[in-house]
């Protein structure tokens, strides 16, 4: 309850213990099929990453053979497994107010613009960042905030739902200081002891959805304002970034802003996206004029 307040291959040298049958060709599929499914870049050096996580799946089907799960897959391109896929090789590293930087620009962007103001959130993860903008959304507006719908998606479901329950350990909710936690979580008690929930209205400013980037449709209510996409193009590799970041661009409003991650770069798309500020972009001049034509950005 909530109050207020071990079979080595010729092809796979033995590098970690194992009891399912993981081949070099195997992780190289595996390295492919997220490529294509998700437009993910998994690295050389993620071998046991895939193993371990990929693990679970096979046991719970009741194979031995990477290759045999693999096959399934392939074979069952409508299957509900490759959402599990998915969710298993998808990374989630996030936090409250991470890269606390950008937070003041964007508070004073929203004072800007006030209650009209659109924000997606592209990478919502487990909703530690969306929620984070939320809270800067009611700490800037106050009332007016309920106006403000925050747009948040993520590929991977499992991460979502987590992101919609809200709940998180105590420890990292009170390092936002005691007036946040205060104003913005339910602490639990009993067998939610050491937890604390967003409050209703938080969490109700925030509409979460299942998107993959790589994808030919957004169903977005766009333009945006703002986007924040922090340490999501880390995954991919320069032609998926320079796609998505052009979508990204036509899904903007002449002065709105992107939020990247701070190991991010887009300077490569200078027709595209100039920098603002630390690891923040708008749109380039010509790109706007191209948006004011109804044309997509350079």
């Amino acid at each position: 309850m909530f109050a207020v307040a071990n079979s080595e291959t010729a092809d796979a040298p033995a590098s970690f213990s194992r009891d399912l049958d993981f081949t070099v060709r195997d992780f190289e599929r595996v390295r492919a099929l997220i490529y294509r499914r998700a437009g993910i870049v998994m690295a050389d050096n993620k071998r046991e990453m895939v193993y371990s996580r990929l693990a679970k799946r096979l046991r719970l089907h009741g194979m031995t053979r990477f290759s045999d799960y693999l096959a399934h897959l392939d074979s069952r391109p409508d299957s509900d497994e490759w959402e599990a896929f998915t969710n298993a090789l998808t990374t989630n590293l996030t936090a409250f107010f991470r890269e606390a930087h950008h937070f003041p620009v964007l508070a004073e962007e929203i004072k800007r613009r006030g209650p009209s103001i659109k924000i997606w959130c592209a990478g919502a993860s487990t909703g530690e960042e969306p929620y984070s903008l939320a809270m800067t959304v009611q700490e800037s507006l106050g009332s007016a905030a309920s106006q403000v719908k925050i747009l948040a998606t993520d590929i991977d479901t499992e991460a979502l739902n987590t992101a919609r329950q809200g709940i998180y350990p105590l420890e990292s909710v009170e390092k936002l200081g005691e007036a946040r936690c205060r104003r913005f979580f339910q602490r639990g008690s009993g067998a939610r002891a050491g937890k604390a929930r967003v409050r209703p209205e938080l969490a109700s400013m925030i509409d979460f959805r299942t998107l993959n980037l790589v994808t030919d449709k957004w169903s977005l209510n766009a333009p945006f304002d703002i986007i924040f996409c922090r340490n999501v193009m880390i995954y991919f590799d320069k032609e998926t970034q320079s796609a998505i970041l052009r979508r990204f661009a036509s899904q903007m409003k002449p002065d709105g802003l992107l939020f990247a991650g701070h190991s991010e770069n887009f300077s490569f798309l200078n027709q595209t996206f100039r920098l603002r500020g630390q690891t923040i972009y708008t749109l380039a001049a010509n790109a706007v004029a191209g948006a004011a034509r109804g044309g997509r950005p350079a």
